[in-house]
């Protein structure tokens, strides 16, 4: 690990996928929600940590397309903790962080965020819209095979479709390519984030579960894009 904080030469985008909640709270006998919970608090931690960083956009997956399958209360539990993460407008707005979201579009037939996240992801997006520091972006509801199919379809409307094409089409097409994709807990996959905007991209596996996931993690990852 470094021993100093690490400062990129140039602004990168950092993509996390925060895998061991679940586990982190198992083995402190805690319930898995009790791991969401922290993982939800640490994911403010590391906001703090990387604005102080040369981060220039910070991408999180929130909830994935098939985490739907979970065991309800346990979704209900992360459903809350993202509408107050969104709800960290005041934070925000002293870090001077913009907030974003992507997803399946709430007017799509398969989405399936609640009425009462919506509100919230909107309400974020607007009271933080001014700033002018890191933007996180927070994936919820979020599938990158959800993503690209999305883009292909809307191509097609428009015209041929090419990897230009597709590009315009994305989620977020703004969003510049990940420098460093980050998966923790130990698990060496990337599962289904990001895989357009990640070809190319730094990997940083590490064995600590998301909420462990401290500045030392965040200083090594950024390392491989010095």
């Amino acid at each position: 690990m470094p021993s100093q904080p690490v400062a990129p030469s140039r602004m990168v985008h950092v993509a996390c996928i925060m895998d061991g909640n679940g586990r982190w709270a198992n083995r402190r006998n805690l319930p898995r929600t009790e791991g969401h919970t922290e993982g939800e608090e640490n994911l403010a931690r590391l906001v703090r940590v990387a604005v102080k960083r040369n981060v220039g956009w910070l991408t999180v997956f929130g909830f994935s397309t098939e985490n739907w399958v979970r065991p309800r209360g346990e979704v209900r539990h992360i459903l809350g903790l993202h509408k107050k993460l969104f709800g960290r407008v005041a934070e925000l707005n002293e870090l001077n962080v913009r907030i974003q979201w992507m997803g399946r579009p709430f007017d799509s037939p398969e989405a399936r965020t609640p009425k009462y996240v919506q509100r919230a992801i909107r309400k974020a997006i607007r009271d933080t819209a001014g700033n002018t520091g890191m933007v996180l972006t927070v994936a919820f509801d979020y599938g990158s095979h959800a993503e690209l199919v999305h883009a292909a379809q809307r191509a097609a409307q428009q015209g041929p479709v090419d990897e230009a094409a597709i590009e315009r089409n994305l989620y977020l097409p703004e969003l510049p390519r990940v420098d460093v994709l980050v998966r923790t807990s130990g698990e060496l996959r990337i599962s289904n984030f990001m895989l357009w905007q990640s070809a190319g991209s730094e990997v940083y596996f590490t064995e600590k579960p998301w909420p462990e996931f401290d500045a030392a993690e965040l200083d090594a990852a950024l390392l491989l894009v010095r």
